[in-house]
């Protein structure tokens, strides 16, 4: 039967898209690197030019980072954190609560530590909103601070800056959300995003903060060591703090591509020696013992270390076990808190009809710490921007979740210039703001005509993206080898899915916690593991367990499995069609 896939459902309620690619092009690349025809297909279907093939598979630092001074404001902030070192100035750091904010502020106190500047750091509570507050700088102006350095935060905070500065400090922001057109009056802002940036090295746009902070702190070791500052003192190893940049920069869902491609590439290395640590504890927690992958970033590790800035500068390891066994702990509670905002949240979408294509929803008294979760899963549960906030006391907090096509951090820049939003920053695929309780419907309004008029009024049918076929026979461990060559995996470059074509099921059954356990088989031989995760009680299960004999076109993605000293393959299976 022939399938017109891109204008069928598939069980899992998608339509399938390939993706499109240039066949001579694909070719070139398979000859030149000695790919696979697939693989060579899924590089030249990301846009991956032939000259640039080279830095995707083998990325390194040195061939994709760019002069940091290239970065406008960049030798103001490098000259005067440099004095402020040499004069054993008082330096305060106001980082955010998220992942990048924890490890920004981490980097850059780790940094200053080790050139004999020790920097307190203020991470705010979630309940004291996103961005820099008077209280934090109040409890810096008490301490005697000359310099206050914001990361991850900052480029819109005009009047908390305005009032550090006016309590007698210099200011320097780190940031990398999207600017207005106008910057604050300090020291220096060094963000890639500031709109008067120059477009010479389109990489650093897709940065997130701890990248910038990265950057920056290169920029004062070279100021530095041109002072003559390490003469008498050893210079601090700045790769060994790789692991903070990779971490952050997958967990902030930044593209991975240019520069953060070194970024995680080199940082899983030097994660894998584990000597942060902190985040030796968090592994040893989360029973990681495998060599670390963007995976484990993005889902066993950052999801634990939110508002953990502490553990990542831990010094020792038993102090860093027992912060990690209460982030642990701390984890475990937000999981239950979670489920039960995500409930209500999808009871409120599906009890009541939505006018735009967006997912608005709002709750009193909802946890701040899971509504950027619980934003993102609704956006993978309806193909929709997303937007959850917790209102308390008529103050609303919220975390905004985005789909190709909609800069999210540009419309929440919008909506604040329009006085909708009292606080917001954000990029294009993640944002944060807040906003009073009487201005709810509107900013609906706003942000709802705001994405209809960037996605169009049609219902949005989920789309699973296709990147290549390849029969049974072709899913090896060596083509998962060449696969491999793709990491780091993430936003901006997606773990290539596949379609098996014209697979049968050989034999299903449930395992664990409703995962349909399976062998696929094809008419011309051979077998292959498979797994479809939570399945049991979908369509996609329920195909998987009743096959009758009949053959399926399935996607997924294809995975390295190795258990008792031997490597095999195994097919994650995501969605089905029946063929």
């Amino acid at each position: 039967m022939d399938i017109d896939f891109e204008h069928s459902l598939s069980l899992g309620g998608n339509i399938w898209k390939f993706a499109s690619y240039r066949e001579d092009a694909a070719e070139r690349i398979a000859a030149l690197y000695g790919l696979p025809a697939a693989v060579a297909a899924v590089v030249a279907a990301r846009g991956i030019g032939i000259g640039e093939v080279d830095d995707f598979l083998y990325p390194k630092m040195q061939n994709l980072m760019p002069d940091p001074f290239c970065l406008k404001d960049m030798e103001k902030a490098a000259l005067r954190i440099a004095g402020a070192v040499e004069r054993g100035e008082r330096v305060a750091v106001i980082g955010d609560y998220d992942v990048d904010g924890a490890t920004s502020s981490s980097l850059l106190k780790l940094f200053l530590h080790s050139v004999g500047c020790e920097a307190p750091v203020h991470i705010p509570e979630r309940e004291e909103g996103y961005g820099p507050s008077k209280t934090a700088v109040d409890e810096f102006a008490a301490l005697g601070t000359n310099l206050l350095i914001t990361t991850d935060c900052g480029t819109t905070a005009f009047e908390v800056l305005e009032y550090a500065k006016n309590k007698g400090m210099d200011v320097i922001v780190l940031d990398h959300h999207e600017a207005e057109t106008r910057l604050p009056d300090i020291c220096a802002v060094v963000n890639p995003k500031r709109l008067d940036e120059s477009d010479e090295y389109p990489c650093l746009k897709y940065l997130a903060a701890v990248g910038v902070v990265f950057l920056t702190v290169v920029a004062v070791n070279r100021e530095l060591r041109k002072r003559g500052f390490y003469q008498n003192r050893p210079a601090p190893d700045l790769m060994k703090w790789l692991d903070l940049v990779a971490l952050g920069t997958v967990c902030d869902v930044v593209p991975l591509l240019g520069l953060n491609r070194a970024f995680v590439r080199q940082g899983l290395k030097v994660m894998s020696l584990r000597q942060n640590c902190g985040l030796k504890a968090l592994a040893d927690k989360a029973s990681l013992s495998e060599a670390p992958t963007s995976y484990h970033l993005g889902f066993v590790l950052g999801p634990r270390i939110n508002a953990g800035g502490r553990l990542l500068c831990a010094t020792d390891d038993f102090q860093a076990a027992m912060l990690a066994d209460r982030l642990d702990g701390f984890n475990a509670l937000r999981k239950e808190i979670e489920a039960y905002v995500l409930l209500q949240a999808i009871e409120i979408l599906e009890g009541t009809p939505q006018p735009y294509p967006i997912a608005f929803v709002y709750g009193h008294d909802w946890h701040q710490g899971v509504i950027g979760i619980v934003a993102g899963k609704l956006k993978e549960r309806y193909g929709l921007p997303a937007f959850v906030m917790s209102v308390e006391n008529d103050e609303v907090k919220g975390s905004a979740r985005s789909v190709p096509g909609l800069n999210i951090g540009a419309l929440v820049m919008a909506a604040k210039e329009k006085g909708l939003l009292t606080k917001g920053g954000g990029h294009n695929m993640a944002a944060g703001f807040s906003l009073e309780e009487k201005n709810l419907e509107a900013f609906r309004r706003f942000a709802g005509e705001y994405a209809e008029r960037a996605l169009g009024k049609e219902k949005i049918v989920p789309t699973l993206e296709i990147d290549g076929v390849i029969g049974l026979s072709a899913a090896t461990p060596e083509f998962a080898d060449k696969l491999s060559l793709l990491e780091p995996f993430g936003a901006g470059n997606p773990e290539p899915r596949l379609m098996l074509g014209g697979v049968r099921i050989i034999r299903s059954d449930i395992v664990g916690s409703g995962h349909v356990r399976c062998v696929l088989g094809s008419f011309a031989g051979g077998s292959l593991k498979a797994m479809a995760f939570r399945a049991a009680d979908s369509e996609v299960g329920k195909a998987l367990l009743n096959h009758r004999g009949e053959p399926f076109n399935l996607a997924g993605t294809l995975r390295k499995d190795t258990w008792m000293g031997r490597t095999q393959v195994q097919f994650v299976i995501e969605d089905a069609m029946r063929g």
